[in-house]
């Protein structure tokens, strides 16, 4: 005895041809799921006896409820219309995290078109990326433009000496007022090791408009 694609108990010499050429088609998928899934996501299953009730466990555990699904989706949405390029990252490292999020919503029936991606890509960009923006906008269709050519594009500007000293400068712009800082510091330093207390004759408020001035 043994079990159709639907779970009944059938006897196989009862079979008609067309029952023995489901039962081959059944039990094939049944193998090639048994084959595919690691051991012990089988042995979760162990009860299910057929591939349909195998794949149905697989979508509920995986894929989760109506429900799950709906959330996630929201979630994802949520994170899509947040997404914003870091000051610290480059072209290709916000390109794979927005390639992530974007598969993420395809997966759950929520996906955006082609133009939606390139305005939500030019507007993630930093206030340094504004001029770049700007011409892209003036000199694209971004109806018709394309992802790929948006990010190479983008990529392109990165790589063009203005911009690598611009973001260069932006890192390094707290400098020079430290730098200031610290020579002060050491003048009034070298001041108080070059009059030890007690020894000094001047006035205490000459050697303070003193100091001032060489501040």
């Amino acid at each position: 005895m043994d079990l159709d694609e639907e779970g009944v108990v059938v006897d196989r010499k009862k079979h008609t041809p067309a029952q023995k050429k489901m039962y081959k088609k059944h039990h094939k998928i049944r193998g090639s799921l048994v084959t595919a899934i690691p051991r012990a996501e089988y042995m979760k299953m162990s009860d299910k006896s057929t591939a349909k009730a195998m794949f149905a466990s697989l979508c509920a555990n995986y894929e989760g409820s109506k429900k799950v699904k709906k959330a996630k989706a929201l979630m994802l949405v949520h994170q899509y219309e947040l997404f914003k390029m870091k000051d610290d990252e480059s072209i290709e490292e916000m390109y794979s995290r927005f390639q992530t999020l974007v598969s993420g919503l395809q997966i759950l029936k929520k996906s955006y078109v082609a133009s939606d991606h390139v305005s939500k890509i030019l507007r993630t960009l930093p206030a340094r990326w504004r001029p770049k923006v700007t011409a892209i906008e003036e000199a694209k269709d971004l109806n018709t433009l394309s992802v790929e050519d948006l990010v190479s594009s983008l990529k392109v500007h990165e790589l063009s000496p203005n911009e690598h000293e611009s973001a260069k400068k932006s890192k390094s712009i707290a400098l020079p007022s430290k730098g200031k800082s610290t020579k002060a510091l050491k003048v009034i330093e070298s001041e108080e090791e070059e009059s030890p207390d007690g020894d000094s004759d001047e006035d205490p408020a000459e050697m303070m408009a003193m100091l001032s001035n060489r501040l």
